[in-house]
């Protein structure tokens, strides 16, 4: 297809000429291909996935149905495109229509719609669903010719993206002849994203790849203050980035969690006596105040926004030209995308400063320095085969009207995330939505299906559509859990527990992993974990001087696999070391002098005696879920070789474990095996029975049974809490565990904790890479290399003035332990 004159003439107007990758995509739409873009941030993406529709649009005419269909991963993202593409459309005096579908868009407008609705749709992944499980839906997409979907390696990682390749699914049988075009700027396997745009067993959808832009102009901040040995909030750095965003036209500081980014704002706020316009934007702010911020950069009234990851995807922010980002990006896809939105075109070099948080964090930050100059990706792998989300599709395919369980089978493993999916599994789901499964079968509010004489299966009630429209989706909220302070009573036969006074709030994902009796440090005291009500978690004071698991939590993200592999290595490098400031540089030098520094393919392993206990650190370099794991089952050894491990802690590089007893006089006299110790048969019955007794599937069967419709969030003029939610989880969870092990919500909640939670996947593929390489070294003080790890040993999020000032104090004579010669 070659762009009408109109379109030439256009581009002229501007200064501009079609890129290459623009008419590849037209070509390819052209020939009725599905195809895959993969093009740098200010290549001109948005516009090649719209070329081929509004030139067929403007060709057949308007008024003839939705002939494309736009998907975004954000609100925001889907009406900027939307007020983007006015613009083109306007200037060609292109009969085309455009019109937003998002969770805010007004009942009586999607009503408009139905009956008139526009050529181009612009949406969200959930609202496609909501489309298909529409009983129109075949009226509306009966003329579709085109599906976008952008920032497509955003959506495929999640089970967002699960719930939206099912939809797709539904739209293609409705419009058989729809391509679907696939847009991204950060892809570590495109072959994957080929795969996942077509249905199952096709060929792959065709690759383009745009012209390279500029290379980034990243810099590391060079700190004249001392770089922390440990924490995250890069407090140190302050007055050095408010310098940055003075000399800056427009900054964004992203961060990792909003916490962080409510800390960095206050900061920057008391540093900025230049009273600069300073705003903040992140996911738990009011959306009002978020699109007020997002209007004011767009109009250039504002100087710096700090930011999460609400503001790293597709949307040009006006005229940014400075991206600082506070802490380690934990990815080298994740730094490309954020520093992408400065100096947005393809013409000019990304502005980037880095400011690493700690010690670590400048090896990492380092480490994803070189990755984007080599324009390395690591992007996650697809998700597939979400149980809970299929059944959510099943009871959104029965909204839209009766369905045969087989052409609904053929249907589901067309897409490629369910290409593996066998027909007893899919049988399983099925009974689950029209039944609730065995054990809860008995329970006429479960049954949402009913058996018509055809063999085909219909909405059991049609009060059950409302219901799925006001709780589909996968995105449920973690929450923070308050934390009381509980009084114990023993009476008979058992130990009672009422709880009292609150005393603050902590992440539920903490508290999931605490299983009775175990200790914490939260409000300046050690508690002890006494368990949870429905109103949130229960302690009691504990007289242990230390906490087994503190409260302490750093970035949001993982560390990616890549990045730590590449960490690693420059760790085992020394002539790597040179692109290291000299402080940290000199902390590696010393680290080698006194204890070892590893191969890239080994683990070191650190014992030492310190003030009474006795203390192993690893350095497995695999991030902080699969340490918090690895941790949890190393204790549960320890404790049955006869070690009396007292606690643990877990940072993103590192694990330390204290005890009573000396590992390595066991070792040493034969009685400990490190190799045995580290085997990765741990990953069988001691991770199976640590999961039993934590909170931790509780609450991943708690997400699970909300995304499959066993507990409705929403009720038409009002919504439960999340404890109610809780509670009424936790009281199923208990009976199918005792009834019907082999439900499918189980399985579910098992997978998730599996691949997210406790990072079970990542710790086998450890184990298995250290087996017969744990260089251990058994030491008569603490190591360099050790410090910012136990430095987190009772640390939490908020603490006052007295405690801060008692930490810094146990941290300097640590830091002077460590780096004494002699």
């Amino acid at each position: 297809m070659s762009l009408p004159q109109r379109f030439l003439d256009w581009f002229s107007a501007r200064g501009w000429a079609p890129r290459a990758h623009q008419l590849r995509v037209l070509d390819h739409a052209e020939a009725r291909e599905s195809v895959l873009l993969i093009s740098p941030t200010g290549g001109g993406k948005t516009l090649a996935g719209f070329l081929p529709s509004l030139a067929e649009i403007a060709e057949r005419g308007p008024g003839q149905g939705i002939h494309t269909l736009y998907v975004s991963p954000l609100k925001a993202l889907a009406i900027d495109i939307a007020r983007n593409l006015e613009a083109p459309i306007a200037e060609m005096k292109l009969p085309v229509t455009v019109e937003t579908r998002t969770g805010d868009t007004p009942h009586s407008r999607r009503q408009r719609q139905r009956r008139n609705p526009p050529d181009i749709l612009i949406t969200t992944p959930e609202q496609v669903s909501l489309l298909v499980a529409d009983p129109h839906a075949a009226h509306l997409l009966k003329g579709l010719r085109t599906v976008i979907l952008d920032e497509l390696h955003s959506m495929v990682t999640s089970k967002r993206g699960v719930l939206l390749s099912l939809a797709l699914t539904r739209v293609q049988s409705h419009a058989p002849g729809a391509i679907r075009i696939g847009l991204s700027a950060t892809v570590a396997d495109p072959d994957a994203l080929r795969a996942w745009l077509v249905p199952a067993g096709a060929k792959p959808a065709p690759l383009v790849l745009g012209t390279p832009g500029a290379k980034p102009d990243i810099r590391i901040l060079s700190s004249v203050e001392r770089v922390p040995w440990s924490g995250h909030s890069s407090l140190y750095a302050i007055p050095e980035v408010y310098g940055e965003i003075k000399r800056a036209k427009m900054t964004l500081v992203f961060v990792n969690t909003r916490s962080q980014a409510e800390t960095v704002f206050q900061a920057l706020w008391e540093a900025n006596d230049d009273n600069l316009p300073i705003a903040l934007h992140h996911g738990s702010l009011d959306v009002a105040q978020r699109r007020r911020v997002e209007a004011a950069m767009g109009q250039g009234k504002l100087r710096a926004v700090v930011c999460t990851s609400t503001l790293e995807l597709g949307i040009d922010w006006g005229d940014v030209d400075l991206v600082v980002h506070v802490g380690a990006p934990k990815g080298s896809s994740r730094l490309l995308q954020r520093i992408g939105r400065s100096n947005h075109r393809l013409d000019l070099p990304s502005q980037a400063l880095l400011v690493p948080s700690n010690r670590f964090e400048v090896l990492e930050c380092t480490a994803a320095l070189q990755a984007a100059e080599a324009n390395a990706q690591d992007t996650e792998y697809p998700a597939a085969m979400k149980l809970d989300v299929l059944a959510q599709h099943i009871l959104g395919r029965a909204c839209a009207g009766p369905f045969h369980p087989d052409a609904l089978f053929a249907e589901v493993a067309s897409a490629w995330t369910y290409r593996k999916l066998t027909r007893a599994e899919f049988d399983q789901a099925v009974d689950y939505v029209a039944t609730g499964g065995y054990a809860l079968r008995a329970y006429e509010r479960h049954a949402k299906l009913k058996p018509l004489a055809s063999g085909t299966l219909r909405l059991a009630h049609p009060r059950l559509a409302m219901a799925y429209r006001l709780n589909m989706g996968t995105i449920v909220e973690d929450e923070m859990l308050k934390v009381r302070l509980a009084h114990a009573k023993r009476r008979p036969g058992k130990r009672v527990v009422a709880g009292g006074r609150v005393l603050g709030e902590v992440e539920e994902w903490f508290v999931s992993q605490l299983t009775i009796g175990q200790t914490f440090v939260f409000a300046g005291e050690v508690l002890r974990f006494e368990g949870l009500d429905e109103f949130g978690a229960l302690a009691t004071r504990s007289g242990d001087r230390e906490p087994m698991v503190p409260s302490y939590q750093g970035g949001k993200f993982p560390l990616s696999t890549y990045l730590a592999s590449r960490v690693r290595q420059m760790l085992a490098d020394p002539a790597a070391w040179k692109r290291l400031p000299p402080q940290v540089r000199g902390w590696l030098s010393l680290q080698r002098l006194r204890s070892a520094v590893p191969q890239a393919g080994q683990m070191l392993v650190e014992t030492f005696p310190r003030a009474d206990k006795h203390y192993m650190v690893c350095y497995p370099f695999e991030g902080r879920l699969a340490h918090q794991t690895l941790g949890m089952l190393l204790t549960r050894r320890l404790e049955r070789a006869g070690m009396q491990p007292l606690g643990f802690v877990a940072s993103e590089y590192a694990l330390a474990v204290w005890m009573v007893r000396d590992l390595p006089l066991a070792v040493s006299s034969g009685r400990i095996s490190l190799g045995r110790l580290f085997d990765e048969d741990m990953m069988g019955d001691d991770l199976e029975a640590w999961m039993a007794e934590s909170a931790l599937m509780k609450r991943t069967f708690r997400n699970a049974a909300i995304i499959a419709g066993l507990i409705e969030r929403r009720q038409a003029g009002k919504e439960k809490t999340a404890r109610q939610m809780t509670v009424n989880t936790d009281l199923i969870y208990d009976v199918l565990r005792t009834h019907d092990p082999g439900h499918l919500l189980l399985r579910a909640a098992w997978d998730d904790a599996a691949e997210g939670l406790i990072d079970a996947h990542r710790l086998g593929a450890m184990l298995r890479r250290v087996k017969g390489q744990i260089l251990h070294k058994a030491l008569d003080a603490v190591s360099p290399l050790s410090v910012p790890i136990l430095l987190d040993i009772g640390r939490e999020s908020v603490y006052g003035e007295g405690h801060d000032a008692l930490l810094a104090e146990a941290a300097n004579a640590l830091i002077d332990e460590a780096m004494r010669l002699v």
